[in-house]
């Protein structure tokens, strides 16, 4: 361990004072390497997929309420959030995305950069919408420490500061106070090294609102350390690892298009000095049926060679072809590559399998890749939820029942029944299965042995409610028996049954 000598110091030194670099590295990666952008792109399609769907889901418990109106109160705020989230008009402070396009842009910004930052902005009703709710998403780069309070715009490893006014302490754009708790974000309206001639200037946006004590701005990030405030890119452990393998790719890529060029060599015993390699025409023979008559681009000099199909050719005495015999890629690249792509994902959290989408392997084998990175997916989904969705409903449904839209009594003044109307959960994605038949016949088992509820398979299996479920099956199966003989009802035997052979079949 002689020559391994780190040194590592405050998580604002380590990680701050870097991430400028960080950033930069990373974005370029995810739009240069196919690999940086499975990781990235992968995660955003198991997290949030098409985007996350409120489901309501009120404590009854706390607030007094029977199923039957409990379950007329979520409907009519998921249809009230719906009014809100579905039009980008509506939600979005730029009009660029609806509520569940803006999860995608902030999944793939906070894993790319590091961290993102939600920022709740205010604007008129209309009659098309009710609500002044908006959300404009930040990136990472516009949050930073202003120069006046001792950021370094010209140098961007210089991100600690001090507010003059509040004496509160900025690291990288995050204003804390003496007990470490964050108070408020700095924002410049301009990129750093953005060509423009505004001139760039900060707004100090407080973290919660004084008299609401809702958020003003939200931040979206994974921490990795203690005290630490700012979040890292989520290719920063395998930036090198990345760069490398895409260096080493492309370096093959042009070895195998530069050797696919020299399709035969003429070996003559010319002078040196002389060129036998010479500029060819395109080979339209005068006298040949269907040729031009008048062409003249067939060279009659002896230093010049033409190739063409079944073609036979006389070379000159002391005149010889060879043929190029190209070996790239090399023996090994794949191996190579894969083993690359292995220790890439093992970095990232992601299989190889999941990570390159090459499902080869046993079906035990896949499933078990596929089931490793469903872990990360919903731990990732858990943070998103809390950092990002979440707060927005609550933001969302305190103006609702502020306007009158939703009713709630007690909303603003328990902070336990306000909690009970906020409880919600957030369905996406479920986990893929790669032999339905077989996972469904385990859940029916475990739901027969009390392993697990109806509920929890319905939402496991299709991310859909189970009491929903029940009352649509009823609804259709009463219009199936109201339909009379003219529908047959058919039952399918899953169990499994021995063939002729012996052998069992599903």
């Amino acid at each position: 361990m002689k020559g391994f000598t780190p040194r590592s110091g405050s998580p604002n030194e380590d990680i701050s004072c870097n991430n400028m670099t960080l950033r930069q590295r990373g974005r370029m990666l995810y739009m240069s390497s196919p690999v940086a952008t499975s990781a990235i792109n992968t995660n955003r399609t198991k997290v949030v997929g098409v985007g996350l769907a409120l489901k309501s889901s009120i404590n009854r418990d706390v607030l007094g309420l029977s199923p039957e109106s409990a379950k007329s109160w979520q409907r009519r705020t998921e249809a009230e959030f719906s009014l809100w989230a579905s039009r980008k008009a509506n939600c979005d402070a730029t009009g660029m995305n609806n509520f569940e396009g803006m999860q995608q842009l902030a999944l793939v910004s906070w894993l790319m950069s590091g961290d993102v930052f939600p920022v709740f902005k205010r604007y008129k009703p209309t009659p098309a919408n009710p609500y002044s709710l908006r959300i404009h998403l930040v990136e990472a780069d516009r949050v930073s420490t202003p120069d006046d309070y001792g950021g370094g715009t010209m140098y961007p490893s210089v991100t600690d500061g001090k507010n003059t006014t509040t004496g509160n302490k900025i690291y990288d754009g995050v204003e804390v106070d003496d007990e470490g708790m964050v108070v408020a974000y700095h924002i410049r309206n301009t990129y750093p090294w953005q060509i423009t001639g505004e001139q760039t200037t900060w707004t100090r946006v407080e973290a919660y609102g004084k008299s609401t004590g809702l958020p003003n701005i939200l931040h979206v990030m994974n921490s990795e350390r203690c005290d630490q405030y700012r979040g890292v890119t989520y290719l920063a452990q395998v930036i090198e690892p990345l760069l490398q393998l895409r260096r080493y790719t492309e370096s093959e890529l042009m070895a195998a298009l530069v050797q696919s060029f020299f399709t035969a060599w003429i070996v003559t015993k010319t002078d040196a000095e002389d060129m036998p390699l010479n500029e060819v025409g395109g080979g339209d023979i005068a006298g040949v049926p269907g040729a031009n008559p008048d062409a003249e681009n067939v060279s009659e000099s002896r230093n010049e060679y033409e190739m063409g199909p079944g073609t036979v050719a006389h070379l000159e005495e002391g005149e010889d072809v060879k043929f190029g015999s190209p070996n790239i890629p090399t023996t090994g690249f794949d191996t190579f590559v894969k083993t690359f792509c292995k220790l890439i994902g093992a970095g990232l959290g992601i299989p190889y399998d999941v990570l390159i989408k090459e499902y080869n392997s046993s079906y035990s084998s896949a499933r078990g890749a596929l089931m490793d990175a469903w872990e990360d997916f919903k731990m990732r989904r858990s943070w998103f939820v809390a950092d990002f969705c979440q707060p927005v409903y609550e933001v969302w449904l305190a103006e609702a029942v502020a306007r009158g839209r939703i009713k709630a009594p007690g909303f603003f003044e328990d902070p336990l029944v306000c909690a009970a109307w906020c409880a919600a959960r957030w369905i996406g994605p479920v986990q893929g299965s790669l032999d339905p038949l077989k996972e469904v016949k385990a859940a029916v088992l475990q739901v027969q042995k009390g392993f697990k509820t109806h509920e929890q398979v319905a939402r496991e299996t299709g991310g859909g409610d189970w009491d929903e479920n029940v009352e649509q099956l009823a609804a259709e199966n009463a219009k199936l028996a109201a339909a009379g003989d003219g529908l047959a009802s058919v039952t399918v035997d899953f169990n499994e049954k021995e063939d002729n052979e012996g052998g069992k079949t599903e």
